[in-house]
């Protein structure tokens, strides 16, 4: 693969075998923030679990302190107060079979995260084919299948993300911009590796953390201590 002169002249400046403590690291990372948007800070953390065994999937949620700074356009299936308890607390669309039916026949997707109280996950089922491919399907694990409609809106509002580990054995997250600068992405950082050490599978035999890479949208991969975390 061919890579831009400013991600080559970021690949010199890291030393390929060093895994970097967490500070150093991420002031690494924003020094390859050369790009002329506000670019995305991601975490991918390889873990020694096999996920195609249900006991050792590795999957949660997490309040970021600082959020991602990104602005989540949010949908709510619910009905009567649960609605409008939703509406309150700032979500983006709410509706029920209204906007299930909006999906199926305009393929409409204007939204990030999708809430929905439990008794109707009978009407979100219908389109779950098409909601679980891009990670929309609501879900009790992840806290957007819940009564509680006005905290889950409010907690992905201030920066909630969903950790889940793929195929690879790699759970890929965002942990903030690159504006935010190393306090903001340190603190969101050991928030976010702090859950996925919790979340552990009894199951999972050896070492868990196998490696942590931070990198920017546009640059190099750093590799982190994971002794650290």
């Amino acid at each position: 693969m061919k890579h831009g002169k400013k991600y080559t002249e970021s690949k010199k400046s890291i030393e390929a075998q060093k895994q970097y403590d967490v500070r150093e690291g991420l002031d690494l990372v924003l020094t390859t923030a050369k790009a002329k948007f506000d670019e995305t800070i991601e975490a991918s953390v390889r873990l020694g679990v096999d996920p195609r065994h249900a006991d050792q999937q590795v999957r949660g949620a997490v309040v970021l302190p600082h959020g991602t700074g990104k602005k989540v356009r949010v949908l709510v299936f619910a009905k009567a107060d649960k609605a409008r308890e939703a509406e309150e607390a700032g979500a983006d669309y709410v509706g029920d079979e209204d906007l299930v039916k909006k999906i199926q026949t305009e393929n409409w997707f204007e939204f990030d995260v999708c809430v929905a109280t439990p008794d109707m996950m009978g009407v979100v089922g219908r389109i779950g084919r098409v909601l679980g491919p891009k990670g929309l399907m609501p879900n009790p694990k992840s806290g957007t299948v819940t009564m509680d409609v006005a905290k889950a809106v409010a907690d992905i509002k201030a920066g909630k993300v969903e950790y889940r580990v793929d195929k690879t054995s790699i759970v890929h997250c965002p942990i903030g911009k690159a504006s935010f600068g190393g306090d903001k992405l340190e603190e969101n950082l050991t928030t976010l590796m702090d859950a996925i050490v919790k979340a552990k599978p009894s199951a999972a035999k050896g070492t868990y953390l196998k490696s942590v890479v931070i990198s920017a949208t546009m640059g190099p991969g750093i590799r982190f201590n994971t002794l650290k975390f």
